[in-house]
């Protein structure tokens, strides 16, 4: 099995190459046909994709045009608005050594790129580094998560119907399947998923020299102040974290508050779960579930022996976990020591600024940060203090709706970014080129021998230019 495998994905990643190296992917209106047409797919197919992502996660049909298709198409508008000028060659000044002459950065495509979706936005999370691929002039193999097996299948079918056949593919399966993938050597792989696996991404990687993108995860926290009205904050905040059921690696993870703050906090995030999800959230059509019984038990485990103050109900049934908010929570407790990656929220005290700097501190840099306050001395504060990445000021998970905004983590919550101009970055490769005439050809004044005279003027020529930098 493990041979027919290898020998399948050794043909598809030779077809994508053959197609890059036969310049099919490169010109601009081939990359710009690519992107309309998978934004055709994306408003002709919208429909199935809304079946499959409410199959596999239980999204109701709105929330997965606003938080899967929606996203891409603006990625894919902002793209094709934008892409010409991005490709442009950027000119830059050249010293006088070598001058006369003229020095530009050309962006050109990597070649094959291999993309790994996850399952929690296996739409938003696995099209949008495509999208970025493909106005970089790259050809692309694309594996969806087998987790979300209706959308991956929907994937499989649909992306050939609209997307040049010779240049994209799409690869179901699972582990077996990842792993033999990995075998293949790319020019550049981009995975999203969780630290476990991305080393694992990462060490095959290697074996070929091949960069990577890992977009992981982490506890994002959240710092509620004394001076944030809570009133005001609730609903910001119950919806980063609740939207997909919880299951969104950039939602609030934990909050750190003072005892007083979150006792006036707790009523309010009460009402706002209410509003959102009125008063029998297993009953609302806009309230998702866990994807599959293995994450159902895990999180439900979190739970045992818990006291929740909001929610903490659970039906293996039908893999439902209520909106949860769990106040009071130690730093050492189950809760604190993964990512929770679902929908239970705890609060941890702090004494105040310089506690809840140090908690976050002494934990792993996480995906994003989240910060209510009305000062703005306490959020200079907080960007110079701690790493994180992304920063939040008063809104949660909302800066990847920002296209002009790098998407990516820092240190354990992943490397490399993407999104808008900086996906172009991530899937070229930036050319030096320096162009100089061969006359008059001053570089003789440095060629050896160096004789006393040419050594005066090299000597003369770096004090200068010393000089001049200070």
């Amino acid at each position: 099995m493990t041979d027919l495998l290898s020998s399948a994905f050794a043909t598809r990643v030779a077809a994508a190459r053959d197609a890059f190296r036969a310049g099919t992917t490169k010109p601009i209106t081939w990359r710009l046909r690519q992107l309309t047409a998978l934004r055709r797919m994306l408003l002709e197919q919208g429909s199935a994709l809304e079946d499959a992502l409410a199959s596999d996660l239980g999204k109701s049909p709105t929330e997965s045009q606003m938080s899967e298709i929606g996203v891409v198409v603006g990625e894919i508008d902002n793209t094709i608005r934008h892409l010409r000028r991005w490709l442009r060659p950027k000119r830059v000044s050249v010293p006088l050594s070598v001058a006369p002459a003229a020095a530009r950065v050309v962006r050109e495509p990597l070649g094959v790129v291999l993309v790994i979706g996850p399952w929690n936005y296996p739409v938003q999370l696995a099209l949008v580094p495509l999208a970025g691929a493909l106005a970089a002039g790259n050809a692309v193999l694309l594996k969806p998560s087998e987790l979300a097996p209706a959308t991956s299948a929907l994937l499989a079918r649909l992306i050939p119907e609209y997307l040049d056949r010779s240049a994209v593919a799409v690869i179901e399966g699972g582990v077996d399947e990842t792993t033999e993938l990995l075998t293949e050597k790319f020019d550049h792989i981009f995975f999203t998923g969780n630290a476990r696996v991305g080393r694992i991404v990462a060490h095959a990687a290697a074996e070929h020299l091949t960069p990577v993108t890992l977009e992981l995860g982490g506890k994002s926290p959240v710092y509620v102040h004394d001076d944030a009205d809570p009133a005001e904050i609730a609903d910001r905040l119950v919806f980063g974290k609740f939207l997909n059921a919880g299951q969104t690696c950039v939602a609030p993870d934990y909050v750190l508050a003072t005892p007083e703050t979150a006792r006036r906090l707790l009523p309010h995030l009460q009402d706002a779960v209410s509003r959102l999800y009125g008063d029998d959230p297993q009953a609302s059509p806009d309230y998702g579930r866990i994807v599959n019984d293995r994450q159902f038990s895990r999180l439900s485990a979190l739970l045992d022996g818990v006291r929740a103050d909001i929610g903490g109900t659970t039906d293996k049934a039908t893999r439902y976990i209520a909106p949860t908010i769990v106040d009071g929570v130690g730093t050492d407790a189950p809760l604190m020591q993964e990512e929770i990656f679902g929908p239970i929220l705890p609060i941890v005290h702090v004494s105040g600024v310089d506690q809840a700097i140090e908690v976050i501190s002494a934990r792993e840099k996480p995906l994003a940060l989240y910060l209510f306050t009305e000062s703005r001395a306490i959020v200079r504060r907080f960007l110079r203090d701690t790493s994180s990445g992304a920063f939040g000021v008063s809104i949660p998970a909302a800066h990847l709706l920002v296209p002009g905004l790098p998407f990516g983590g820092v240190g354990e919550s992943g490397m490399g970014r993407y999104h808008g101009e900086f996906s172009i970055d991530t899937f070229s490769h930036h050319k030096a080129v320096l162009s100089k005439p061969t006359r008059p050809d001053t570089l003789k004044l440095i060629y050896p021998p160096f004789t006393a005279r040419r050594e005066a003027l090299i000597r003369l020529f770096v004090a200068r230019t010393a000089k001049r930098r200070r």
